[in-house]
């Protein structure tokens, strides 16, 4: 079976909500990311076969294909260039990356980049829902659905109690969970670690115009003392948004490639995809199928969870990654090592190759070998992508 590169990863610097990203339009936030890649790489743009771009809430600014316009709007891309955008909810430009993997190992095309994009601000969470029920237009749960799966509406956030109350995790294991995140964003922005990663982004300031390269959401003063006083997401609960992934407005993308196109073009590859997998569980406790899908994609991979060097697994919630550490026995000083979403944010559609991004160029600056990377979904659903160094 062919093997599957991957040239090169990059994302913007994470916006706050309201932040530095506010006022740029999700479309173009997008191409901004696919302008880069193909800079950086030096491919031939009219041979970049597909962009497969993940995007949850496609509406408003994010709707009628957001990846065709991110191409359209692209300045080095010819419109020759075809995109898709997919759903997979936190996992989609995961899966926009596992998708151009199997094309590549089917044979069936050489050149495709994996991207994604999310601007938060401009598409809120939940509005594609809540905007078509407001006007009377009914919601996604069918009668079929209810029958199988009654009472109230799942949501991540029961999800994430769920698992804590499982798992028998503390609050203050939560919340000192939530620390170390800031704690280690802070210590590899301050060491540059992100330098390579970062694509600047043009933007508009009171002060002018300048180059958005730092991680807004990061608290380079964080405490302990600060995060335990954040109030509760639900009464009775342990969740509080300190523990949470942060809302925010980013893109992200890869170049994927075959070997005949790595000769082709002259490209040297990061890295190979080692390991593809999907799986699916318990659509209600939701959050927690990363654990067994990481379970299925090493056997798949025919390694054990010591063999991999480091480890991102998506902080949607500190229960998430804990439940992770705890039922994989894996190391946690190779979990998450630059920080997560928690302090960097979850830009939803964007993270997927935004983790991918950081975890190969982690890899890369330590001189280690294997990436896991995994992604908590709605609906019950996980990616597991294992990469090996170049």
């Amino acid at each position: 079976m062919p093997t599957a590169y991957i040239v090169d990863a990059v994302r913007t610097a994470g916006g706050r909500r309201g932040g530095r990203l506010a006022g740029v339009h999700p479309v173009d936030l997008a191409a901004t990311t696919l302008d880069a890649l193909v800079a950086r790489t030096g491919v031939d743009p009219s041979a970049i076969e597909d962009v497969i771009m993940g995007c949850v809430s496609q509406g408003g600014q994010q709707a009628n294909q957001v990846g065709r316009n991110a191409v359209l709007a692209a300045k080095l891309l010819p419109q020759s260039v075809p995109a898709v955008t997919i759903d997979r909810q936190c996992g989609s430009s995961q899966q926009a990356i596992q998708f151009a993997a199997q094309a590549v190992m089917s044979g069936t095309q050489d050149v495709v980049i994996a991207a994604g994009v999310e601007s938060m601000t401009r598409v809120p969470m939940g509005s594609t829902t809540m905007l078509f029920m407001k006007e009377g237009l009914g919601a996604s749960r069918s009668p079929g659905l209810e029958e199988k799966y009654p009472g109230p509406g799942w949501t991540q956030f029961a999800g994430a109690e769920m698992i804590v109350q499982k798992h028998g995790f503390t609050k203050d294991q939560l919340d000192r969970f939530a620390l170390l995140s800031h704690q280690r964003a802070r210590a590899a922005t301050e060491a540059g670690a992100f330098k390579d990663e970062i694509i600047p982004i043009e933007i508009e300031t009171p002060e002018g115009k300048a180059l958005h390269t730092v991680d807004e959401g990061i608290r380079f003063d964080a405490t302990l003392e600060g995060i335990a006083g954040v109030k509760l997401l639900s009464e009775g609960g342990s969740i509080t948004a300190a523990s949470s992934s942060q809302i925010c407005d980013g893109s992200s993308a890869a170049l994927v490639v075959s070997e005949e196109a790595l000769k082709r073009y002259n490209l040297t590859p990061m890295a190979r995809i080692h390991t593809l997998a999907v799986t699916a569980g318990d659509p209600v406790i939701m959050l927690e199928e990363p654990l067994f899908a990481t379970d299925r994609a090493l056997a798949k991979a025919g390694l054990s969870i010591n063999d991999i060097d480091l480890y991102e697994v998506n902080e949607a919630f500190a229960s998430v990654p804990m439940a992770w550490l705890k039922h994989t026995g894996a190391d946690p000083d190779k979990l998450n090592v630059n920080g997560g979403a928690i302090a960097l944010g979850h830009p939803l559609g964007a993270s997927g190759t935004k983790l991918m991004s950081t975890l190969l160029h982690a890899l890369k600056a330590r001189g280690k070998k294997y990436g896991l990377q995994t992604m908590c979904e709605g609906g019950g659903v996980a990616n597991v992508t294992i990469v090996e160094m170049m």
